[in-house]
């Protein structure tokens, strides 16, 4: 992993994968592994667009998360909330469930001098938290995830939350 300003959103830095970071071991079976559960691809690795433009958008347009507290959905890398904490929310929630993205979010928020609150379990279960703005960048990128995404966001917009989506 090496740590680098995000292409299209500098003010960002990101522990990111490279060629040599033999991140790609993490997707290919030992041949111990007959029977067990496929290893998640490490999304939280990238900087995907969706979350990239989102972030850009946040940066760009301050006003929109000034003051507010926000929820990163399906952080990944946590480039959405750093941009949100960057750009003066008052309070950042990241969610992401995959424990190897929970360890590089709280890397990424440390590497750009950001305190957020991170969560290490699908927020999509239950009630909103106490947010006024939901962030949910490239959480669409499998049928089963965005069957499980719309109604949370549904009960968001329902709650008078507002939500912005960044996806290609």
């Amino acid at each position: 992993m090496r740590l680098a300003p995000v292409p299209s959103v500098p003010e960002v830095r990101l522990y990111q994968a490279h060629p040599g970071s033999g991140l790609r071991r993490l997707l290919e079976p030992d041949d111990g592994d007959q029977g067990e559960a496929e290893p998640q691809p490490p999304y939280w690795a990238y900087a995907w667009a969706g979350g990239a433009v989102l972030a850009r958008y946040v940066l760009d347009r301050p006003s929109i998360v000034a003051g507010k507290r926000v929820l990163d959905l399906g952080a990944g890398s946590g480039l959405v909330g750093i941009a949100a904490a960057k750009a003066g929310a008052r309070a950042v929630i990241a969610a992401e469930i995959d424990r190897n993205g929970v360890v590089a979010l709280r890397l990424n928020a440390e590497a750009n001098g950001i305190a957020i609150e991170i969560r290490g379990e699908d927020v999509t279960d239950g009630p909103p938290p106490a947010v006024d703005l939901v962030l949910a960048g490239d959480v669409f990128y499998a049928q089963d995830v965005g069957q499980r995404m719309m109604p949370f966001l549904d009960h968001c917009l329902a709650a008078g939350i507002d939500v912005l989506v960044g996806d290609p």
